[in-house]
């Protein structure tokens, strides 16, 4: 598990195993969001395996999955909503990193401004600029 830092509370991450969850609780994570919808390939692991891992530790957990068909609203809401519960490091994960640090720029649309969301992309090696518009605050 190799995780990527976009800030001081959210990390990003490729798929992560059940075994995982207890190693993000003693680093200090309180929160796992998955943003990867199940059956993506044959042996990932399913997001209700990883959800019994996360509370048997004592972690929230989030099923936000961003497949084929794009981002919605929803997504977006559920995001913020799920990174503005509680204090601490909030894992966000899905097959590459790349739809969870999308969602997470996404939810901060209007909170940060837009050149920020894009730099601590980029920091995590994440290059979102062709986002650029929709990180203003109108994410229609």
């Amino acid at each position: 598990m190799e995780l990527k830092k976009i800030n001081e509370t959210v990390c990003v991450s490729g798929q992560i195993s059940a075994a995982d969850c207890a190693r993000l609780k003693e680093a200090g994570f309180v929160t796992i969001v998955n943003n990867r919808p199940d059956g993506e390939v044959a042996d990932q692991p399913a997001g209700a395996e990883i959800e019994a891992a996360a509370k048997a530790v004592g972690l929230r957990y989030h099923f936000v999955p961003m497949g084929r068909e794009g981002v919605t609203r929803e997504m977006i809401e559920a995001t913020r909503a799920a990174l503005t519960e509680g204090d601490g490091k909030i894992l966000c994960y899905c097959r590459t990193g790349t739809r969870s640090t999308t969602l997470w720029a996404l939810s901060q649309a209007g909170a940060l401004p837009a050149d920020d969301i894009i730099a601590a992309a980029a920091s995590a090696g994440y290059d979102l600029t062709h986002l650029g518009a929709h990180l203003t605050g109108d994410t229609d």
